[in-house]
């Protein structure tokens, strides 16, 4: 497969995704999640070793995060507000965080196709890069004229070639299981849009500010 029929794959896919909601049951990026259960229902949250994660796995608080790398909300969350997070619970063994790419398009999928080709110490640091640059290769809200070699730009800035970046972005099985962790959070915790936040379970309000979190978190920390 050359990069033209790889780059016009990726759009075929991406209309796809969007158009045809039986292949794939999401929606557009949205930092609506107080339509969402907030404080109600308690879901079991099962980890595995394909998670990615930060912190202590015996901390008293776990936090699943659902984000998609083309979603500007998840991407505002990112730079703004999850360092207070890192700071102040993560490292301090208050908070396990784990994060799962809800995609909401077939770019999604093939950034977290990529990202999952490098050696798990470097996901965080490429989905951050990701998050960072969203202007130079998002084509959700941005004017893209070339999203593969935009991909192929953000993948040689991570130490990968043109060559690596397509081998990732083909590979059907990554590509399944991204999709397979979307369209499970989408039935067992009826999540339907981007960042959605699982606080021990339980589907966290938005996080709007460094108060929000502290007021929640600490909540949460002092029925432990």
């Amino acid at each position: 497969m050359n990069r033209k029929q790889l780059l016009t794959g990726l759009v075929v896919l991406a209309v796809i995704a969007i158009g045809v909601v039986a292949y794939m049951v999401f929606s557009e990026p949205t930092n609506d999640n107080a339509s969402l259960t907030s404080g109600g229902t308690k879901y079991a949250v099962t980890l595995s070793s394909y998670d990615r994660t930060l912190g202590n796995p015996k901390a008293p608080i776990t936090i699943v995060e659902y984000a998609a790398p083309t979603c500007p909300h998840c991407a505002h969350f990112e730079m703004t507000l999850f360092p207070f997070i890192k700071t102040n619970y993560i490292d301090t063994g208050k908070v396990y965080y784990v994060f799962r790419v809800f995609p909401l398009s077939q770019v999604d999928v093939a950034a977290e196709s990529m990202a999952r080709c490098l050696p798990a110490e470097n996901y965080f640091q490429f989905i951050d890069l990701l998050f960072r640059n969203q202007p130079k290769w998002d084509p959700d809200g941005y004017q893209i004229p070339d999203v593969h070699a935009a991909l192929v730009d953000m993948g040689r800035i991570a130490g990968m070639s043109a060559d690596q970046v397509d081998k990732c972005i083909s590979d059907q099985d990554a590509q399944k299981r991204a999709t397979d962790v979307g369209l499970f959070a989408q039935k067992t915790y009826n999540i339907n849009g981007t960042p959605t936040f699982l606080v021990n379970g339980e589907i966290a309000p938005p996080f709007e500010s460094t108060d929000d979190i502290k007021k929640y978190l600490d909540a949460v920390l002092a029925k432990k």
